[in-house]
C-alpha cells in the first residue's frame, strides 16, 4: 500500500526508503559545534509561524504543480513507452522528493541553541546601548522611545503592516528588516546558528574595540607596508603601544602582545564553553603582506579581465566630525556631503583604501574563484572527478559554474542569518553612536556608563588633536547602514564565500608569483619575497580583510566581523551538507580547514 505523502506516516516511510542516500551521502556533521541543547532567548523562536517539515511537504504537494489531471499523466507514460525510453522516470522523481525531504529532516533535527545578548536593551531604559539610527532623537542623541517601540513592535509581531508604521526621523529607510523572516529552502535556519554575545556598552571589551577604531581613523592614510615589525612609522608604533595598555583587547597578538605585524589584522569569534567567547586568529592571516593576494591579482573572466586597481578616496575624506552633522545622521538625515575621489586608480595601499573597497565592494569572491580556476590551483582532493579516468565536472556538478552558483546563493542566505541577529536578537549600537556617547560625556557631562579605558587612551587624545572632536571620525558621509551592528553582514558574506572556496579548491596549494604593491608607485606591483603563501591562508586573509575593512570605515566593531565570519562558515557548511545529498557521483565529501584551524569533512 502506497503511503500518503501528505501524512507524517508518508514522511517517515519516505525517509526509510531513502536509506541509500543515508549510506552513500550521509552529510558529515563536523562536531557538536553544529548542535545545541538549550531554548532560545527571544520569544520569536516559539512563534507558531515556524512550520513543521510535514506541513511544508503537504503544502508543496498541494501546489498547482502536483494537480495534473490523470489523462495528462497517462499521456506522458504513453509517449515514454512509444520512444522506448528505458530511463525510470518515476524512480528519478521519487528520489528527488526523498532527497528534499531528507534535507528538511536533517535541518529540522538540529536543536535551537541559546541566543544570549549583552543585556543592554533591557539594562538602559533610554536605549543608549541599542541601535536607533534612522529614528528620531532628542538634542543629545537619545532616541524617541515611541519611535523605538514602534520598531520593536514590528519586530515582535512580524506583521508586514506594522513595519510600515515604524516612526522614522529622516529620509533614510531601514534596510530589509523582514528579509531574515524569509524561509530558506536550503541550508540551516538562522535560529539554529549560535553566536557569542557582543560586548556590553560599559565593558572593557567594548572600550578596547572603540580605541582600536579611533586608531583606525587616525591611521587611514598610513601605507599598509608600514604595518610590519621593523616599521619606523610613529603612528603605527603609538597605536601598538596604546592597544597593549588595554585590559581586554581581543585582536591578534604575537607572544601575547600587539605588534605592528598584527595591528588591524582580522580575527574570528566562536561560541565557547558556557556563555564564553572563543577568540582565534585564522591560519595564514598573520603571514606576509597585509592585503590578500586575491585583492592584488588581475581577475581573468573569459576573454576579458578585471583590474585589481580601485577607485578610492583622497586623504581628508572624514565625516561626522561635528555634533550637528552627527545628530543629523543619527536621525536618518543627510549631511549633503560626498566623498572626493582620487582621479587615478591604484592598488589597495592604505587603511583608507581598504575601507573604501569594503564600502563599495567588487567581484571579490567571484573574482577569487576565477583567479583560482585560471592559475593552476588544483581542485579540492575530495572532488570526485579529480581521479576519474573518463569524466570531468561541468556547470552541473563539481566545476567552476557549479561553484559560482553556490557562491551567489550563499551570499543571500547568509545575509538572512546575519540580519536575523541584527534585528531579532541583538540590536547593538553602531560605533558612530558610541562616539556620540563619548562626546556627550566629555562635552555635556552626561555620565553615560562607558569604561574609563576609552577616556584614558592616547587614541582619544590624538583624535581630538587631529580632528578637533571626540566623535569617531567616519570614512563614509552616510556613516553606517540603517540596521544594527551585530553581526556584520559584509563579514558574514565573506565568511560563507571563503568557506565555500576552501571546499572547492586545494587550500594547501602554494600561490604562484605573489606580489605586493610597489611602495614607490601605488599603480604597480612588485614580486613578494617571503615565506610561502597558501590558497587557504590567503582566502582566510581575504575574509578578514573585508571584515576589518568595514572597521577602517568606522562602521563596525571588531567583534561584529569576527562573529559574522564564524556565522558565515556555518551557513556554508550547512549548504554543502544539503547540496551533497543530491549528487549521483561517488563522493566522500570535501575536507578543508575552518577558521579555527580544525579540519572538517562535509
Amino acid at each position: 500500500m502506497q503511503a500518503d505523502p501528505n501524512s507524517d506516516q508518508g514522511f517517515e516511510q519516505d525517509a526509510q526508503a531513502n536509506n541509500e542516500i543515508d549510506k552513500l551521502k550521509q552529510p558529515h556533521v563536523a562536531s557538536k559545534h553544529f548542535f545545541g541543547s538549550h531554548a532560545s532567548r527571544r520569544s520569536f523562536l516559539g512563534r507558531a509561524g515556524l512550520f513543521s517539515a510535514a506541513s511544508v511537504v503537504a503544502g508543496v504537494l498541494g501546489s498547482p504543480f502536483s494537480s495534473k489531471k490523470g489523462e495528462d499523466i497517462v499521456q506522458a507514460q504513453d509517449i515514454n513507452r512509444r520512444y522506448n525510453r528505458s530511463f525510470d522516470y518515476n524512480s528519478f522523481v521519487n528520489k528527488a522528493y526523498r532527497v528534499r525531504v531528507e534535507a528538511a529532516r536533517l535541518e529540522r533535527s538540529i536543536p535551537i541553541p541559546p541566543h544570549p545578548t549583552n543585556g543592554d536593551e533591557e539594562r538602559y531604559p533610554n536605549k543608549i546601548g541599542s541601535d536607533s539610527r534612522g529614528l528620531p532623537h532628542n538634542g543629545r542623541g537619545e532616541v524617541n522611545l515611541q519611535a523605538y517601540n514602534s520598531l520593536t513592535k514590528a519586530l515582535t509581531t512580524q506583521n508586514p503592516n506594522d513595519y510600515e508604521n515604524i516612526i522614522l526621523g529622516g529620509g533614510r529607510k531601514l534596510v530589509n528588516p523582514q528579509g531574515p523572516l524569509a524561509i530558506s529552502l536550503e541550508g540551516i535556519n538562522a535560529a539554529q546558528i549560535a553566536v557569542p554575545p557582543p560586548p556590553a556598552l560599559a565593558s572593557a571589551d567594548r572600550a578596547a574595540e572603540a580605541v582600536e577604531l579611533y586608531w583606525q581613523a587616525l591611521l587611514r592614510d598610513v601605507p599598509l607596508s608600514k604595518f610590519q615589525n621593523n616599521t619606523d612609522n610613529p603612528k603605527v608604533l603609538a597605536a601598538v603601544e596604546d592597544l597593549n595598555k588595554l585590559s581586554a583587547f581581543r585582536g591578534p597578538k604575537q607572544n601575547g602582545r600587539v605588534t605592528p605585524q598584527t595591528l588591524f589584522r582580522g580575527s574570528v569569534n566562536y561560541v565557547g564553553s558556557g556563555s564564553s567567547t572563543k577568540y582565534v586568529t585564522p591560519p595564514g592571516v598573520l603571514d606576509g603582506p597585509y592585503i590578500s593576494q586575491f585583492l592584488l591579482q588581475t581577475i581573468p573572466w573569459g576573454t576579458q579581465s578585471v583590474s585589481p586597481l580601485i577607485i578610492t578616496a583622497l586623504p581628508g575624506n572624514d565625516f561626522l566630525l561635528n555634533f550637528p552633522e552627527w545628530l543629523t545622521i543619527q536621525n536618518g538625515g543627510s549631511s549633503g556631503k560626498s566623498i572626493k575621489y582620487d582621479p587615478k586608480n591604484r592598488y589597495i595601499v592604505t587603511v583608507r583604501d581598504l575601507g573604501e573597497y569594503a564600502h563599495v565592494g567588487g567581484p571579490t569572491y567571484l573574482g577569487a574563484s576565477l583567479i583560482l580556476n585560471s592559475n593552476g590551483t588544483p581542485l579540492n582532493p575530495g572532488n570526485p572527478y579529480v581521479r576519474s579516468k573518463t569524466q570531468i565536472g561541468a556547470n552541473a556538478t563539481f566545476a567552476l559554474g557549479h561553484f559560482q552558483a553556490l557562491l551567489n546563493l550563499a551570499s543571500s542566505r547568509v545575509i538572512r542569518a546575519s540580519y536575523w541577529q541584527k534585528y531579532y536578537v541583538q540590536r547593538t549600537l553602531r560605533p558612530e553612536a558610541y562616539g556620540g556617547l563619548v562626546y556627550n560625556n566629555i562635552v555635556n557631562k552626561t555620565h553615560y556608563p562607558l569604561n574609563s579605558e576609552v577616556f584614558n587612551s592616547n587614541a582619544l587624545a590624538q583624535t581630538f588633536s587631529t580632528f578637533g572632536t571626540y566623535l569617531l571620525p567616519q570614512a563614509y558621509p552616510e556613516a553606517a547602514p540603517t540596521h544594527s551592528s551585530y553581526s556584520g553582514g559584509a563579514a558574514a558574506t565573506a565568511g560563507v564565500n571563503v568557506t565555500l572556496l576552501k571546499a572547492f579548491f586545494d587550500e594547501n596549494f602554494v600561490i604562484l608569483n605573489p606580489v605586493v604593491p610597489d611602495p614607490n608607485d601605488p599603480t604597480k606591483v612588485i614580486p613578494y619575497s617571503g615565506p610561502p603563501l597558501t590558497v587557504g591562508g590567503e582566502l582566510n586573509k581575504l575574509a578578514t580583510n573585508y571584515a576589518i575593512g568595514r572597521g577602517h570605515g568606522g562602521i563596525h566593531w571588531r567583534s561584529d566581523g569576527s562573529a559574522a565570519l564564524a556565522l558565515g562558515e556555518e551557513v556554508a557548511i550547512s549548504l554543502l551538507r544539503d547540496e551533497r545529498l543530491g549528487y549521483n557521483e561517488i563522493f566522500n565529501g570535501f575536507t578543508f580547514t575552518k577558521f579555527d584551524g580544525t579540519r572538517v569533512t562535509v
